[in-house]
């Protein structure tokens, strides 16, 4: 199965050291902002890809269901053990290369902070195009190469990358930064119209945290995100998208579909999702389904 290069958060604490411990209580709040401002008020069935440890599951209040997608199994029981297991929330374990659902299935996606792992964006993001409805609603973060500080530091000589071109730089292994042009081409040819965007975290330096409260921190940066529309020179930018044309028609109106082949529907017992079609059986173990088709 031709899988590029996964990022892998397995017996990570990101969490509790990156967000909880980490001093980034600010971005945490602006991000927070920027999803009330482009979620819907409510909807039925909302897919979180790169839901990691449910930070932001909360937000989806207004949705009848949340399926949080996330490669790491383990990241997803930290999710659990938070959230509960009382069918409102279906935790997955897979690739977004390779998503276990039938084609228009969900009414809503959010994918934050999770593109800049993906090796090859364009074909994620045709996935996520591929299991939502005509119309659908799909939130997009991403980390933008072309900010103030990279800006700066290319013009002083202090980096070697140019934040105005359209490729990509990985600056740490598959950790990428993306120019907005290029993630608008992207999200134009895999299927969505971009209808509004919010530029988020302006002020993640630490000299601003260290002299201004948190609250002013997030108002400041509240007003500087409706400046999204017009230019992007933040580290974070938010779109919010609409697919567009039609989507084929599901083999079955059931969530899943084999990731394999494409099969549905698929024969489920209390330990494992089976695929009648080619064979392939996925375990089902405290409450977590595990679609990763080349698991470490």
């Amino acid at each position: 199965m031709d899988t590029p290069p996964i990022c892998d958060y397995t017996d990570s604490d990101y969490q509790h050291s990156f967000w909880e411990q980490g001093g980034r209580a600010y971005e945490d709040a602006a991000e927070a902002v920027a999803l009330r401002r482009l979620l819907p008020a409510g909807g039925k069935l909302l897919l979180e890809l790169g839901a990691g440890a449910g930070r932001n599951t909360p937000r989806y209040q207004g949705f009848e269901r949340v399926v949080l997608l996330d490669y790491s199994r383990t990241q997803l029981e930290q999710a659990r053990d938070r959230l509960g297991t009382d069918g409102r929330y279906i935790y997955t374990a897979a690739d977004i290369y390779h998503l276990p659902f039938n084609p228009g299935i969900f009414d809503c996606a959010t994918m934050i902070r999770t593109l800049h792992h993906m090796a090859e964006p364009q074909r994620a993001l045709a996935q996520v195009r591929r299991v939502l409805q005509p119309e659908a609603l799909f939130i997009l973060e991403y980390a933008n190469k072309q900010n103030l500080k990279a800006i700066a530091r290319f013009t002083l000589g202090r980096q070697k990358w140019n934040p105005f071109s359209l490729e990509p730089v990985e600056f740490a292994a598959l950790n990428y930064d993306f120019h907005p042009k290029a993630v608008r081409a992207w999200l134009q040819s895999s299927g969505f119209r971009v209808e509004r965007q919010l530029t988020v975290s302006h002020y993640r330096a630490g000299i601003f945290k260290k002299v201004l409260p948190l609250r002013l921190l997030v108002w400041l940066d509240s007003l500087a995100q409706l400046s999204g529309n017009w230019w992007q020179l933040s580290p974070s930018v938010f779109a919010r998208c609409h697919a567009q044309g039609d989507t084929p028609p599901a083999a079955g109106s059931t969530l899943f579909a084999c990731p394999a082949c494409g099969s549905s529907p698929l024969d489920e017992s209390p330990a494992q999702v089976a695929c009648p079609s080619c064979g392939w059986v996925y375990p089902l173990q405290d409450g977590i389904y595990d679609f990763r088709l080349n698991p470490g």
